[in-house]
């Protein structure tokens, strides 16, 4: 049974529509826009990967390729320290640990190159905790992501100044931008939810103030100019109409 502060986790404001483009707001199954980092503690889900994305990126292989191709990659030495955050996305499977854990290359031939991460551990930087909305509840497929940009293994971690809203804005500069992985090639757009999150502080790790505002991404994938090849692929699927989602598109 959820211990009470699962249950009062300050996850959403109560206009926040249900229904969404290629995903479903956590509040219709009892979840929560926040991921518990410690009992009593939450970090804000900021950026949500839209289920009417590329349909490769709907896979963990395939969005493991895309955070490559956006500079982000395994933990330093593929080694994970420290506890598990849990999040409910109201898809019915409940509270459950982060599916993984990737942190900015910093350095490296190749954005994606492991090894890079092991200086972000070291100096601080960007990261993301990563959960997929994929329960019998609700079967998205959209992706739910906890960026912070972080201090430095001086500081054990904890979050930069100004770190939650920093690290999406920093992640979605980042995915605007083509990028290429494996041989295939993607381009994001950008929508902005402002009523998931309540903004401010109350209730998140460290003390640090966020801004409520979501980002959410659409992935689709494009041609590889490198290779000289439509990047069709058995995962593809023809583009849907989006319909009402209320967002904010005016800054980043």
């Amino acid at each position: 049974m959820l211990s009470s502060w699962k249950l009062l986790a300050p996850s959403l404001r109560p206009d926040a529509t249900l229904q969404r483009d290629g995903w479903l707001s956590p509040r219709a199954g009892g979840g929560s826009m926040l991921a518990l980092a410690s009992e009593g503690l939450f970090e804000p889900i900021n950026l949500i990967v839209s289920g009417q994305s590329d349909a490769f990126i709907l896979t963990e292989e395939g969005f493991l390729d895309y955070a490559r191709s956006i500079g982000f990659s395994f933990e330093c030495l593929r080694q994970h320290r420290g506890g598990y955050q849990q999040a409910n996305l109201g898809d019915g499977k409940g509270w459950e640990n982060e599916l993984f854990e990737l942190r900015e290359v910093l350095v490296g031939a190749d954005p994606g190159d492991w090894i890079g991460t092991c200086v972000e551990s070291f100096t601080g930087g960007n990261h993301f905790r990563a959960w997929q909305q994929n329960g019998s509840a609700a079967d998205t497929g959209a992706w739910f992501l906890a960026v912070s940009k972080e201090k430095s293994l001086r500081f054990s971690h904890t979050i930069d100044h100004d770190g939650y809203n920093v690290g999406r804005d920093l992640m979605v500069g980042q995915a605007l931008r083509p990028s290429c992985w494996a041989g295939r090639c993607w381009q994001a757009s950008v929508e902005w939810a402002n009523d998931l999150l309540a903004p401010g502080s109350d209730g998140i790790n460290h003390g640090i103030s966020q801004d409520g505002r979501v980002a959410i991404l659409f992935i689709e994938e494009t041609f590889d100019t490198r290779i000289g090849e439509s990047k069709e692929t058995p995962f593809a699927k023809p583009p849907r109409q989006r319909s009402g989602l209320v967002a904010d598109r005016a800054r980043l």
